[in-house]
């Protein structure tokens, strides 16, 4: 689990090494106007909030840091990344199947239950799949090439092929 999820991440920071401060703050993009490095942030968080609950097994998804700085410098990004990584290379030897309470704001007000720890961090590894995806419309609105072409795809999307 941790090797893949640190494979998908690792798209993340191919992508913030090749593009430019100015195109990881850019919220110029339509219907949405956020950022690369909103997303970015925001994915990063979403793992943050699950390794800051660990000890007292009570993760708050609501709980998010929303570091700005991580969101307009792609160096502020990467440092993420790394901290990020290297949490998660921490867990080679936890129970997966820990139970942990989790809560998060569904829309209604915050609902609580119980999650493993796999389970949270599957979540938090669709979630970022997810957000690529949303990344990968502003890339190619932006005139960005894909870090790669799995960039933003669930492994269980099936590909359609291009026409030309």
């Amino acid at each position: 689990m941790i090797n893949a999820i640190e494979k998908n991440l690792g798209r993340g920071i191919q992508l913030l090494n090749t593009i430019s401060d100015e195109q990881y703050s850019n919220t110029s993009i339509a219907p949405y106007y956020s950022s690369i490095g909103g997303h970015m942030r925001h994915v990063l968080d979403v793992f943050s909030c699950i390794f800051d609950g660990l000890e007292t097994k009570f993760v708050d998804f609501s709980a998010r840091e929303r570091n700005e700085l991580a969101e307009q410098f792609t160096a502020e990004g990467l440092s993420y990344f790394e901290r990020t990584i290297a949490k998660l290379q921490e867990l080679t030897n936890v129970d997966f199947d820990l139970i942990i309470t989790v809560s998060d704001d569904l829309g209604l007000g915050k609902i609580t239950t119980n999650y493993t720890l796999g389970s949270a961090l599957i979540q938090a590894h669709s979630h970022a799949i997810h957000h690529f995806a949303s990344i990968g419309f502003i890339i190619n609105q932006l005139g960005i090439e894909l870090p790669d072409e799995d960039f933003g795809y669930n492994p269980t999307t099936p590909k359609r092929a291009v026409v030309n």
